[in-house]
Order: C-alpha cells, then sequence, then structure tokens
C-alpha cells in the first residue's frame, strides 16, 4: 500500500485551516500539516515530504505569492502542485498567482466541492 499524501495548509487564519482540513478529511486519509505563515511553510519543507501545497495570499512574514515565487526557483519543489486559496479574487490576483506559477486559484469563500475536486485530480488523477 502506498504511502498517504501530505498536504500543507500555509493559512494565518485558524478558522480557514480548520475549514479546509475538514474539507479535505472528507475526501478521504491524507497527512495534513498546518503553518501559519510562508516562512513556516519555508522552515518546514527541507525536512518534510509534501504532495500538494494550499497557501492563503495574505500572511505575515513571506505572504503566499512569495512563496510560491520560492518554491518555483527551488528544483526541489518544482513539481509540487500549490492552490491558492485567498480572499483576492481579482483577475489581476488571478493571473499574477498564475504566472507566478500556482497551480490552481480558488477565491474565499471556497466551493468544499471544488477543491476536493481538484484534490483529487492532482493527487489521485481522477477528476
Amino acid at each position: 500500500m502506498s504511502a498517504k499524501k501530505t498536504i500543507l495548509i500555509a493559512d494565518d487564519s485558524p478558522t480557514m485551516r480548520a475549514m479546509l482540513v475538514s474539507t479535505i478529511e472528507m475526501l478521504g486519509d491524507f497527512r495534513i500539516v498546518e503553518v501559519s505563515s510562508g516562512f513556516d511553510a519555508l522552515r518546514l519543507l527541507p525536512r518534510e515530504k509534501v504532495d500538494l501545497i494550499l497557501t492563503d495570499i495574505n500572511m505575515p512574514d513571506i505572504n503566499g505569492l512569495e512563496l510560491i515565487s520560492y518554491l518555483r526557483t527551488n528544483s526541489n519543489y518544482l513539481s509540487i502542485p500549490v492552490f491558492i486559496i485567498s480572499s483576492e479574487g481579482s483577475r489581476k490576483d488571478i493571473e499574477k498567482g498564475k504566472l507566478l506559477g500556482a497551480n490552481e486559484y480558488l477565491i474565499k469563500p471556497f466551493d468544499p466541492a471544488r477543491l476536493q475536486a481538484l484534490i483529487s485530480y492532482y493527487l489521485c488523477g481522477t477528476p
């Protein structure tokens, strides 16, 4: 049996992290790691094998866009899918996130079924 896939949630809101965790737990048996800033995510990544990253944009220290920018310039993390889940929903924000290398961009409040479908697609290969 294959090892559990690990999902990293980077969001400074404990409420949003809890919502994301419950949405993921309804989907299946994933290992979930939570951090409250981009800085904490960067500190954790060298020590933790992560299969998917969900990040907010607005966080203290290093924001989500800076986190993605770093991930996409480091060969160790190029293949990890990254989803932005943010209240910043203008076309400009979405384009910037995608340009920096986000695989998906969901606007808060997000649709749990859409997030579950995307996670299934990226981690399990099922639509």
